[in-house]
C-alpha cells in the first residue's frame, strides 16, 4: 500500500519559485503536480523524493511548516547596481558547494600545521592600487611585464593559474553545478565568485565565460583575497558594481594585467588593439578596457568593441569541438591543489572514501581512475 503524505501548497510553490521553474514547465516533469495543487491527490513519499530532486531541494525542507530563510552567505555585486539579494538556485548551490569544500580543507590544513597565507587580507580600500598591485607581483614572482615572456595570452593565462594555486589558492573553473550538465550557470548572472579564508582561499570562475575574459576575473578575484572581501559579481562586460570595493578590485586587477604607464608608451607609438593584445599577452578585450580606464576610447567605442568582440568568440566557440577530455575538466573544476590535498587525506587515512567522494562529486571507478592518473 502506498502512503499518502499532506503537504502544504505554500512548501510545493516555494520549492517550485526556489528551483527557478515556472509552473508549467516543472508540472511537464513531475505527473501529478497540478493535481497536489488543486487537492484532487496527495503524493507518495516516493513522489516526493522525486519532486525534491527536479527542484534541487533537500527533502526534509518539504516537511517544514514554513520556507526556511537561506541568506546568501557572500556580497553579491550587480554591474547595473540592482539591491536584489537573490541569485539562481544554481549560483546559490555552487556557493554552498565550495563553502563546504573550503570548511574541510581549511580544518585539514589545520590539523596538518600548514600556516596561514601572510597576503589574505593584507590591504584594505585604503591602500593604494600600486601598492597593493606591486605585493601581489612580488607575492607572486611577477615582474612588471610578465606576461610578454610567453607567445600567447592564453600561455600567460595558464601560468597566472599555476604560480596561484602554488601559492594555495584554490582556482576552480566551472560552468555548472559540481558535474551536473543540466544545472548551468548563466555567465551574465555569475562571472565568479570569490571566498577568502587565511587558509584556504577559493576562487571560482566561469567557464562557459570567454577565455579572453577569464583572465580579468582571475585579476579581480586575486585582488578580492589581497583585501581579504569575500564576494560575486556578474562584472556584466567587465563593468564593475557602484561599490568602493569592487571599483578598487577593478582598477587593481587592470594595473596587474596592463600597467598604465608601459601601456600609455605602447600606444602612442601603435594605436592597434590587436597589436597592443599581442604585445602585453592578454586578450584585445582586456585592452579595450583597459584603454576605457585610461580615457583613449569612449564608453560607447567599448561596448561597440565588446559586442563584435563577444560574436567573434561565440562563433569561433560554435566551430569547436564540443567533447574533451572528462578527467581534465573534473580536474580544473576541483583544482590541482583541492585535489592533491584530498588525495593526501585519503593516502594518510585522514579522509574515509565516502567523504572524499562527496567532497569530489566523484565515485566508483571514475574516482578511482581520476586520482591514479591525474593527481600527482
Amino acid at each position: 500500500m502506498r502512503t499518502e503524505v499532506n503537504i502544504s501548497n505554500d512548501m510545493l510553490i516555494w520549492a517550485i519559485n526556489r528551483s527557478g521553474y515556472e509552473l508549467p514547465e516543472i508540472s511537464e516533469k513531475v505527473p501529478n503536480l497540478i493535481k497536489w495543487l488543486n487537492g484532487e491527490k496527495k503524493p507518495t513519499f516516493k513522489q516526493l523524493e522525486v519532486f525534491s530532486q527536479k527542484v534541487y531541494l533537500p527533502f526534509g525542507y518539504l516537511f517544514l511548516s514554513e520556507p526556511p530563510k537561506e541568506k546568501l552567505p557572500i556580497p553579491f555585486f550587480r554591474t547595473n547596481n540592482s539591491k536584489e539579494e537573490k541569485v539562481s538556485i544554481n549560483v546559490y548551490d555552487t556557493i554552498l558547494l565550495l563553502q563546504q569544500r573550503q570548511d574541510w580543507l581549511s580544518n585539514y590544513l589545520k590539523e596538518n600545521d600548514f600556516k596561514k597565507l601572510p597576503f589574505v587580507g593584507k590591504y584594505n580600500n585604503k591602500n593604494s592600487v600600486n601598492d597593493i598591485v606591486t605585493d601581489i607581483r612580488k607575492k607572486l614572482g611577477l615582474f612588471e611585464n610578465w606576461a610578454n615572456q610567453f607567445q600567447t595570452w592564453t600561455g600567460a593565462l595558464n601560468h597566472l593559474i599555476e604560480i596561484i594555486e602554488d601559492k594555495g589558492i584554490i582556482t576552480v573553473f566551472n560552468g555548472i553545478v559540481g558535474n551536473n550538465t543540466h544545472r548551468k550557470i548563466q555567465v551574465d548572472e555569475c562571472r565568479g565568485f570569490v571566498l577568502t579564508d587565511e587558509y584556504s582561499p577559493f576562487m571560482f570562475i566561469n567557464n562557459a565565460d570567454g577565455k579572453a575574459t577569464q583572465m580579468f576575473t582571475v585579476a579581480h578575484e586575486l585582488a578580492h583575497i589581497w583585501i581579504g572581501k569575500s564576494a560575486g559579481f556578474d562584472f556584466r562586460k567587465l563593468q564593475p558594481a557602484d561599490d568602493p570595493i569592487e571599483k578598487l578590485c577593478d582598477s587593481i586587477a587592470a594595473e596587474l594585467l596592463v600597467p598604465k604607464i608601459e601601456l600609455n608608451k605602447f600606444w602612442k607609438k601603435q594605436k592597434t588593439i590587436n597589436k597592443a593584445a599581442k604585445y602585453f599577452k592578454v586578450s584585445e578585450i582586456v585592452i579595450a578596457r583597459r584603454l576605457l580606464d585610461t580615457g583613449e576610447i569612449s564608453k560607447s567605442h567599448f561596448f561597440e568593441f565588446y559586442d563584435e568582440y563577444s560574436n567573434r568568440e561565440f562563433v569561433k566557440k560554435q566551430n569547436q569541438n564540443p567533447g574533451g577530455d572528462f578527467y581534465a575538466t573534473a580536474l580544473k573544476r576541483l583544482s590541482r591543489t583541492y585535489s592533491s590535498h584530498i588525495n593526501n587525506a585519503l593516502n594518510s587515512g585522514q579522509l574515509l572514501f565516502l567523504d572524499a567522494c562527496k567532497l569530489t562529486g566523484l565515485k566508483g571507478d571514475t574516482f578511482q581512475k581520476f586520482f591514479a592518473e591525474h593527481v600527482n
